[in-house]
């Protein structure tokens, strides 16, 4: 059976020949560049270099020779745009604190200060104030709040919406044509389409990482607050964007059209550790409509299957998930307050395609034995497959000071317990 077979015959709910598997098709189920660094040499693989081609959470570029010892069945179709703005090309060497030597893009611009923390900048360019900060000896950038002084009477919801989105230019439709059609012509993966046009108030884009000066309510906190202190300046802003990303979609499936089998819609978190992030209601007020509104034309105008993002406690939104329209769950964090792998896989097994929670990723995999991570992965993969709708990842991506020991056991696992009797 062909990978992109494997993942068809899972997004419809029946069970393929073995569990397909996920590792860097996108900015949610991928691996940091250190611990990148340390399962290359594991599997024995030292040609190629790591090229980070997200330079926010450090994540690596998985190639294809790891691609095949690991039996990867997804890739990812993604423009060559980062989170700051600037275009990965030219690839230029850069060393993390730990001494993992990588390749950024040319446009990857820092300074470190004076405390040894690196900055780094929109656009490439210093002329603007930075707007990511990689502490001392850190892995990942922070982003940087760059919040002006708040007028209410001049708050626009326009100038807000222009300044963080754009409609698709030439240049980015003929990459996205080409791109899919010769992954599609030449390979036998599943497509995965980043297309994230719906995320509605993605914390990581609000902050504004690629705006030179970001206009209106940019700080994090504010911005929340705001959907009960602005309620109608925050629906604007979603229902303008909402427009705009309407018409994308429309220039994606012309560009992609069915040579791809998932289309990310949403990254944005709705849960936290222990519960919702924001109340259900205000969930069914401001962003059911427009998610809805999204996966309904995906269905009504395509075969794609919608790919939801959202880390945390969701439980108290997989009805309101459901009725918009989702079709694919991810990250499955199931160590948050009641992500419990059985409850989800019997309520909702039904209704969702799993994509990840294959261990817990904040306790088992960084800090337990490797023995835990078998035990853990083999239990989680056995109440997921059954009956198809799974995709095997970690909990989001794999991040940095996990144990390359335990990397190795949850693909282990995944060999042991991942294969359908039929």
């Amino acid at each position: 059976m062909t990978s992109r077979e494997r993942v068809r015959l899972t997004l419809e709910h029946h069970e393929p020949d073995r569990v397909p598997v996920d590792l860097g098709s996108s900015l949610v189920t991928g691996i940091q560049a250190s611990a990148y660094a340390g399962l290359k040499k594991a599997l024995g693989i030292s040609q190629g270099e790591i090229r980070v081609y997200e330079p926010f959470q450090m994540l690596a570029e998985v190639e294809e020779p790891v691609r095949r010892a690991l039996g990867v069945d997804v890739y990812g179709i993604m423009l060559p745009v980062t989170i700051f703005g600037y275009k990965n090309e030219n690839w230029k060497p850069f060393r993390l604190f730990d001494g993992t030597e990588v390749r950024v893009s040319e446009h990857f611009v820092w300074d470190e200060l004076p405390g040894g923390d690196l900055v780094q900048y929109p656009q490439g360019d210093r002329s603007f104030p930075p707007s990511g900060r990689m502490p001392r000896d850190g892995f990942y950038f922070d982003a940087i709040v760059r919040q002006e002084p708040i007028d209410d009477a001049r708050l626009d919801p326009g100038e807000w919406v222009s300044q963080t989105y754009g409609l698709f230019g030439d240049e980015e439709m003929r990459f996205l044509e080409e791109q899919s059609r010769w992954y599609f012509e030449n390979t036998e993966y599943a497509l995965f389409g980043n297309f994230g046009g719906g995320s509605f108030g993605d914390i990581a884009i609000v902050v504004g990482p690629h705006i030179p000066f970001p206009k209106g309510i940019r700080d994090p906190e504010e911005f929340y607050i705001s959907h009960i202190t602005r309620k109608d300046y925050i629906r604007e802003i979603f229902e303008r964007t909402l427009e705009l990303q309407m018409k994308n979609i429309e220039m994606y499936r012309q560009a992609v059209g069915e040579r791809i089998q998932v289309i990310e819609i949403n990254g944005n978190d709705f849960g936290s550790q222990n519960g919702p992030f924001i109340s259900p209601q205000m969930y069914r007020d401001l962003y059911k409509p427009c998610h809805k509104e999204m996966n309904d034309w995906v269905h009504a105008n395509t075969g794609w299957k919608t790919f939801f993002h959202s880390c945390g406690s969701n439980v108290e939104f997989l009805d309101d998930f459901r009725e918009a329209g989702v079709d694919i769950l991810n990250p499955v964090q199931i160590s948050a307050a009641g992500m419990d792998p059985q409850y989800l896989k019997k309520k909702y097994g039904d209704d969702f395609v799993f994509w990840g929670g294959a261990v817990d990723a904040q306790h088992t995999l960084p800090f337990g034995t490797v023995e835990e991570v078998l035990r853990e992965v083999k239990e989680n993969i056995g109440t997921f497959k059954s009956g198809g709708g799974y995709v095997f990842n970690n909990v989001h991506n794999i991040q940095a000071g996990v144990p390359v020991e335990n990397i190795l056991a949850l693909f282990q696992a995944l060999r042991e317990a991942g294969s359908y009797a039929h």
